[in-house]
């Protein structure tokens, strides 16, 4: 028999290394087709991962998501995806690597939907993540990059400016309209005696978050559900994170929180909260995570956006009392045990 022509050995020889290559696939990006669901992610070993400094994994959103269900189902996301990563994986973070999530939370805001003709008398039950959209987890740097901005980030509040700025560095970010407490001392139910109810002033940090607020009346100690809205509307109270801030080392419970009646916003008005708009309490909370710096001034001199000097009015009348240590002096320490529910002692959020 004649020998096998040499020309037929090379061109199966190539045929083989090209279905060989064919069935090896590289470690690159995951692409829309080889998102790996959560069920097969969670049996991954975590040594054969690809390093995630450079790689991205994506996750389809497997059915509509409502605002209620919202942060249990971030919770499940980070905790699938925070043994896959070489970095503590967090809200903030997977938040911030898909920035249009905020801008989804912001446009839940009771005014900004009746502006479109759409009254929500129940804002938990608005979709906020729709099925099969995609959130994609950042990679180590990306991570990396964010958490080095979280931690510069500052939430300034000029209590008689009424205005709550969020600083990077130098650099203000954003500046919102704000209400602050009013100079008067009244007996509260929730704390038991007669509170200052004025802002505290001095600086500190955010120590706690509530995610799912529980709404008491301070001054009768009655727990509530509903809030007449602006409009004369009667709605759910919206769940939107509140911010506990601690001042001068003294958790007050003056907490940074959205007010549904925006109509008090630039007036001392709260039994000693900062209230915002609802979607500016969403922007606050994604830039604010448990550690970020506070600093709840005084100013009466200011700036305005022309270089303008302006003498604002002195809404406690420390001017007149001398000087501010006089205000933070006389503020009453509150014990808080481990409870959540009892933080809300100074606020009437309606």
């Amino acid at each position: 028999m004649d020998s096998i022509p040499n020309r037929v050995i090379t061109a199966c020889v190539l045929l083989g290394l090209f279905l060989l290559n064919a069935c090896v696939r590289p470690p690159t990006t995951t692409s829309s087709a080889d998102r790996p669901a959560l069920d097969s992610l969670r049996s991954q070993p975590k040594d054969t991962r690809v390093k995630p400094d450079k790689i991205s994994y994506e996750m389809q959103v497997p059915q509509h998501i409502r605002v209620k269900d919202y942060f249990p189902f971030m919770d499940s996301i980070v905790a699938t995806y925070d043994s896959l990563v070489d970095y503590s994986l967090t809200e903030h973070l997977l938040v911030w690597a898909n920035s249009w999530i905020i801008d989804t939370l912001v446009s839940t805001d009771y005014y900004q939907q009746s502006a479109k003709d759409t009254f929500v008398y129940d804002q938990r039950e608005i979709i906020v993540l729709s099925r099969e959209s995609i959130l994609r987890i950042p990679t180590q740097e990306e991570a990396s990059t964010i958490q080095q901005q979280l931690s510069h980030t500052v939430v300034d509040v000029n209590i008689p400016e009424f205005k709550l700025r969020i600083y990077r560095h130098d650099s203000v970010l954003h500046t919102f309209p704000a209400r602050v407490g009013r100079d008067e001392r009244k007996y509260l139910e929730t704390a038991g005696r007669v509170v200052d109810l004025r802002t505290p002033i001095g600086s500190g940090k955010i120590v706690r978050i509530e995610r799912d607020p529980y709404f008491v009346d301070p001054v009768s100690g009655e727990p509530f559900t509903t809030t007449r809205r602006d409009d004369g509307k009667r709605t759910m109270m919206p769940q939107i994170p509140w911010l506990e801030p601690e001042i001068n080392g003294i958790r007050y419970g003056s907490m940074i929180h959205p007010t549904t009646n925006p109509n008090t916003l630039g007036k001392a008005y709260s039994n000693g909260c900062v209230g915002t708009p609802e979607g500016v309490a969403w922007i606050i909370y994604y830039y604010a995570p448990v550690g970020t710096r506070v600093n709840f001034r005084y100013d009466l001199e200011v700036t305005d956006e022309w270089g303008n000097s302006l003498q604002l009015d002195d809404i406690y009348e420390l001017v007149k009392k001398s000087h501010s240590s006089s205000l933070v002096n006389n503020f009453p320490s509150i014990s808080v045990p481990g409870s959540s529910n009892t933080h809300y002692r100074w606020c009437l959020c309606r």
